[in-house]
């Protein structure tokens, strides 16, 4: 950042804001919003490199004055570096060309993610309050910005979209510690903006609706099939083998549909995905269910 600094600072067409200490993601945000001037805000992270023609192709959707925010398509920057990558930069195309995807299909992505989102400064000026105060049991949030600053947007009538064509590469978590502390902050987050997100579905489609349910019954149905094979191999000694296969068999559909859509060989190996899910991720969703008010 420092370099950065340096070849800029001088560039008349850049104002840098140096704030005193570090306050964290969301004031910094707030500072720069407040200080800017244009119609339109692009949120990029520090990790993150953007194609040549992202602000082009965002800036186009947002003509639509009815658009208050729309994101691009992630990539992982270091997607070579080791198995976890690759498996999180196909997680990201999943992400990003399914579900952000269909949803945009009703104007309504729940979560314009971080390291590429654009944003109509009209919008984010009269929401900057509500931003800034979020509180959850009685504490300030100091994460989730992304998915509350889209949230907020809809229940201000904005329509939120996705671009696939503007593409930015990040910086993924290339070690399984690391990816876990991740998943953690964005489950809380996903738990915390839940309820914000139901108030605001019954104006939506019911698609959306549905969506936002399945997204949090389903791991719960999932945990439970497991708790469920793992009583019956406990008590009986036999395995569920039926289950066992339900599973195996949704998992390569997925992928195989995956592969097909991106007529990529490689999201088969996306099968991996599901023995973390399994037996990392959703004991990380449940412990997150329990420790909401943890920052």
């Amino acid at each position: 950042l420092v370099g950065v600094h340096e070849e800029y600072a001088g560039d008349p067409r850049f104002n840098f804001i140096a704030l005193p200490k570090n306050v964290g993601k969301r004031k910094a945000q707030i500072a720069a919003i407040r200080r800017s001037c244009g119609d339109l805000v692009l949120n990029v992270d520090s990790d993150t490199i953007l194609a040549p023609d992202v602000i082009t192709r965002l800036a186009l959707k947002m003509q639509d004055q009815a658009v208050g925010a729309a994101m691009g398509q992630l990539a992982a920057s270091n997607r070579s570096e080791t198995w976890l990558t690759r498996l999180i930069d196909m997680e990201y195309w999943l992400a990003c060309n399914e579900e952000r995807a269909a949803q945009a299909r009703f104007g309504a992505v729940m979560c314009c993610c971080g390291p590429c989102a654009m944003y109509r400064r009209s919008a984010l000026v009269s929401l900057l309050d509500q931003y800034e105060t979020q509180r959850f049991r009685g504490k300030p949030s100091d994460f989730g910005e992304d998915r509350h600053l889209t949230i907020l947007m809809l229940k201000a009538g904005f329509r939120t979209e996705y671009v696939p064509e503007a593409v930015a590469a990040t910086v993924v978590p290339n070690s399984m510690g690391p990816y876990l502390r991740q998943q953690l902050r964005w489950a809380r987050s996903t738990f915390r903006d839940t309820l914000l997100a139901f108030q605001l579905l019954r104006g939506l489609n019911i698609y959306l609706t549905l969506d936002v349910i399945g997204q949090n019954i389903g791991p719960l149905l999932l945990s439970l099939s497991i708790l469920a094979g793992l009583a019956q191999f406990v008590t009986t000694g036999t395995v569920p083998w039926t289950a066992c296969l339900m599973i195996a068999a949704m998992t390569i559909v997925r992928c195989s549909v995956a592969a097909f859509r991106a007529r990529q060989l490689r999201f088969l190996g996306f099968s991996l995905h599901t023995l973390i899910n399994i037996f990392l991720l959703l004991p990380l969703k449940a412990y997150a269910l329990c420790t909401l008010s943890n920052s």
